[in-house]
């Protein structure tokens, strides 16, 4: 559907008067630069020096370095690319020999290739198709993952691949033509991309004929971070994607320093990244959006600058080395025992790098970087790190934590209203539980947070029990958007039908729930409680309120959540608890018996979920008229799961009562079945 006038009136009201006034400027900017922009697509790029090296190829030695499980990772995925084949965002492509950049492979709409960029709508499907399948394959991080398979091979089809499709992307995306050209993030992953290929091209032949000799690649290098300066995210877009802009030209900058203006981009894309990370960060170390996987995704993409400002010979444009670690040990702390971290707020598997099989952990890969960039404290999670971090780590050298970093894992992260009620870091099974009691996302937009207050998830070592859902989709299918960031698809309280906080759009809301933690005693401790409350409701009635009391005994494995609902007159309530998508369930009124494969493979764990009886229990799943039951892994995939649903009344006070009972391990005997904790 195409972008209403009533969509730009809201999203008008979330701005500042200087942010409007900067966007009119914008556009003056972007007209003078349409008008002369075919002048631009032939000929040398501007201010090119005369000498062009690349200044941090890999060392020698460090490709022995690589683990064998990672390499054959990486020439596995390799291989299905020569061949074709290749999985973007749930979505499988087949024509990676010779493909289609503007193709969006769901629906199969192409997305304009010609188009003055700041004319195309990429809100309106029926023009992009799913914008975000266009785009995700213009990251080319399939190409950093060929560049990577030849420097661990030295087989020259992996780089005659990648030259042939960088010459294409090239070729059809001339300055300003395009879908391409829309959205700076994009600009700003690309350029991470093509430093990683051609440092690990570096060896191949042909490398300083396909980059430091080509005029087509010095003016899309040039033009990228033009662009990027000209015109930066800011005000309420100043998000992630600011942040991810910043680092693309810091990289770039660095490691292709071949313009007059390199320097001068390089100090100016350092001072942005600065600000932008720590604008974007709470003290504590974590994400202001909200969204446990945005804050892998901007930590990633600093310190991927870090490593090029470093390595560069110019650390002190990098990122701040004290909020870098803050934001590292922050992912750190917040995994559980199989190194999954949290899934509130949006996701959508965003990468600043990718050099192996995309289904490799992220948060490993985020790890070994951090290791290499800013070292690793005795808490982490014992995680080698893949070749990234053994790259990362070949191009530094040695580093040492700094002392004043956290001596121990923390749990409580109340700038962020985060806290993790768990049993201890090396006993197993783990209990694992996160609560929510953070601000409504970031900024005046809240672009990708969800109206989950109060909202908790819980794992059983390393499995999703009580789950959130997910993200499932950002473009094209609104009535799924709607429902995934729903306050009935968190394990939480919905009052009257509505959301907590009030949407305005896919990636906009209006009105933000406001929350308060009201006590937080988690860490060491054999009982562990968390308790808030949130006013969302406030504007349905002056005195409705949501309590949530969340307490752990971690020794019986008994989690108890009571939930306190408080107005002034009559309101309908809905509880929901949506279960992992490896969790069965028998419901038998307010009592459900819940079960699920080990993850060691030795048999079946299970655990009793006492629903409060002053609410009608039903199960849904799959449902789709309207969305209930789902789980969704991935942008781009769902499978159904199981969600419970209560149903009641509140009228001036209603308090409800949940107990789950984790741990029994059935295993299967000579005599049959028996049962025994875990």
């Amino acid at each position: 559907m195409s972008t209403s006038l009533s969509w730009y009136a809201r999203r008008l009201t979330r701005m500042s008067t200087r942010e409007v006034v900067s966007r009119v400027g914008d556009e003056a900017r972007r007209a003078v630069l349409a008008h002369g922009r075919t002048a631009r697509t032939a000929g040398p790029a501007e201010g090119l020096r005369t000498v062009r090296r690349f200044p941090s190829p890999v060392p020698a030695g460090v490709r022995e370095r690589v683990l064998p499980h990672d390499a054959a990772a990486v020439t596995r995925s390799a291989d299905e690319l020569l061949a074709g084949r290749w999985s973007t965002l749930g979505t499988e492509r087949t024509d990676l020999r010779d493909p289609d950049w503007f193709l969006d492979p769901s629906s199969g709409t192409r997305a304009p290739q010609s188009a003055l960029a700041f004319r195309i709508d990429h809100r309106d499907e029926s023009v992009t198709g799913n914008v975000k399948l266009v785009w995700e394959l213009s990251r080319h991080h399939h190409l950093s993952v060929l560049a990577c398979a030849y420097w661990l091979t030295g087989e020259e089809e992996y780089a005659t691949a990648v030259a042939r499709q960088l010459r294409s992307w090239w070729a059809a995306n001339p300055v300003l033509a395009g879908v391409h050209w829309i959205s700076g993030i994009e600009l700003g992953v690309r350029l991470v991309s093509w430093v990683w290929v051609r440092r690990l091209l570096d060896d191949w032949p042909g490398v300083r004929a396909l980059f430091e000799e080509d005029e087509t690649a010095l003016r899309q290098i040039r033009w990228h971070q033009e662009h990027l300066a000209d015109f930066p995210s800011r005000g309420s877009s100043a998000n992630n994607h600011a942040v991810a802009e910043a680092a693309g030209r810091l990289v770039a900058a660095c490691s292709f320093p071949w313009f007059a203006e390199s320097d001068r981009w390089r100090v100016e894309a350092g001072e942005q990244l600065r600000r932008h990370l720590g604008t974007n960060t709470f003290p504590s170390g974590l994400n202001r959006e909200q969204a446990g996987d945005y804050h892998r995704f901007v930590t990633e993409l600093a310190l991927l600058a870090a490593v090029e400002a470093r390595a560069a010979g110019h650390p002190a444009d990098g990122p701040d080395p004290a909020r870098l670690a803050s934001c590292v040990d922050a992912a750190a702390a917040v995994l559980d025992c199989a190194g999954a971290g949290p899934r509130h707020g949006d996701g959508d598997e965003g990468r600043g790098l990718l050099l192996t099989d995309p289904a490799e952990d992220a948060w490993e890969q985020l790890l070994g970087l951090g290791r290499a960039v800013v070292g690793a404290l005795p808490w982490w999670p014992r995680r080698h790190g893949g070749v990234v971090g053994t790259l990362a780590g070949g191009l530094l050298g040695p580093v040492a934590a700094a002392p004043e970093r956290a001596s121990r894992r923390p749990d409580l992260f109340p700038d962020a209203g985060l806290a993790l009620l768990r049993t201890p870091q090396h006993e197993r099974p783990e209990i694992w539980c996160r609560v929510d009691g953070g601000p409504h996302g970031f900024g005046s937009l809240a672009a990708h947070a969800h109206a989950d207050a109060l909202s908790l998830e819980v794992r059983h070592d390393g499995v999703d029990v009580l789950a959130d859902p997910g993200t499932y989709c950002y473009h094209g299918e609104p009535q799924w958007r709607h429902y995934f960031r729903s306050t009935a698809a968190h394990n939480t309280i919905e009052v009257d039908g509505c959301d907590q906080s009030v949407p305005g759009g896919p990636f906009l809301w209006t009105s933000h729930a406001r929350t308060y933690v009201d006590r937080a005693e988690v860490g060491d401790l054999d009982r562990q409680v968390w308790s808030a409350h949130h006013s969302g409701y406030a504007r349905l009635d002056a005195g409705l309120r949501h309590s949530r009391t969340v307490t752990l005994e971690r020794r019986s494995g008994r989690l108890q959540v009571l939930d306190e609902v408080t107005s002034t007159r009559a309101h309908p309530v809905r509880s929901s608890f949506h279960l992992g998508p490896d969790v069965d369930v028998r419901l038998e009124g307010p009592l459900a018996r819940l079960g699920w494969p080990a993850p060691d493979g030795g048999g079946r764990v299970t655990a009793l979920l006492q629903l409060p009886d002053a609410l009608e229990w039903t199960a849904h799943q799959g449902e789709s008229d309207p969305p209930l039951g789902w789980y969704s892994a991935g942008l781009g995939r769902r499978c159904p799961s199981t969600t419970l649903v209560g149903r009641g009344l509140v009228r001036g006070r209603l308090a409800l009562h949940t107990c789950l009972l984790m741990g029994a391990t059935e295993t299967l005997g000579t005599s049959g079945t028996g049962v025994g904790h875990g």
